[in-house]
C-alpha cells in the first residue's frame, strides 16, 4: 500500500497542475492529519481485503471445495483474529484522524470537506459497532465481513467520491 502511495505522490508531483487545489497543505498539523488519515484508510482497506479472503475461505470450506490457495492460508480462526486486529488499529487511526480533523481544520463541515467528514463518521460508527459487537456478543464470520466491507465502502466514497464529484460533476 505504501509503495503505491509513494509512487502516486511522485507521479502527481511531476504532472502539471490542471486546476487549483481545494486546500494548500502548509503546516505540520494538517500534514499530520493527512498522514493519520492515510494510515487509517490503508488499515481499513487491508481489513476489507482480509474480510474478502475470509469470506472466500468460509465459502470454500462450507461448499466442501477447499482447494487452490485456500490450502496455503492460515485457518479461519487465525484469519478472523488478524481481521479484528487490523480493524482495531484501523479504528484507532480513524478516531485519531477524526479528532485531529476536528481540532486542526478550520471548518470540517465546509463545502469541500462535508462529504469526507460525514462518510468518515458513519464508517467510524460502523467500525465501532462491529468491534463492540465482537467484544460483547461474539460477532464473527459473515457479520464481520459485511460490516467491514460496508465501513470500507463508505470510507472509500468519503475519500474518493467527493474528489470525483468535485472534479467531474461540479
Amino acid at each position: 500500500m505504501f509503495p503505491l502511495a509513494g509512487l502516486a505522490s511522485l507521479v502527481s508531483s511531476m504532472a502539471p497542475a490542471t486546476s487549483e487545489p481545494l486546500f494548500v497543505v502548509s503546516n505540520g498539523t494538517i500534514q499530520g492529519h493527512i498522514m493519520i488519515s492515510v494510515i487509517a484508510y490503508s488499515l481499513i482497506m487491508l481489513s476489507a481485503v482480509q474480510a474478502t479472503l475470509l469470506a472466500y475461505q468460509d465459502h470454500a470450506i462450507r461448499s466442501h471445495k477447499p482447494g487452490g490457495f485456500i490450502r496455503h492460508i492460515p485457518p479461519i480462526y487465525d484469519m478472523e483474529t488478524l481481521l479484528f486486529q487490523l480493524l482495531g488499529f484501523g479504528f484507532i487511526f480513524l478516531s485519531g484522524s477524526l479528532l485531529t480533523g476536528f481540532l486542526y481544520l478550520e471548518d470540517l463541515f465546509a463545502q469541500h470537506q462535508a462529504h469526507k467528514t460525514i462518510f468518515s463518521l458513519v464508517a467510524w460508527f460502523i467500525l465501532g459497532t462491529l468491534l463492540f459487537g465482537r467484544f460483547y456478543f461474539g460477532w464473527r464470520g459473515k457479520t464481520a465481513v459485511r460490516w467491514t466491507l460496508s465501513s470500507f465502502g463508505l470510507l472509500m466514497i468519503g475519500f474518493f467520491g467527493s474528489k470525483l464529484a468535485y472534479e467531474f460533476i461540479i
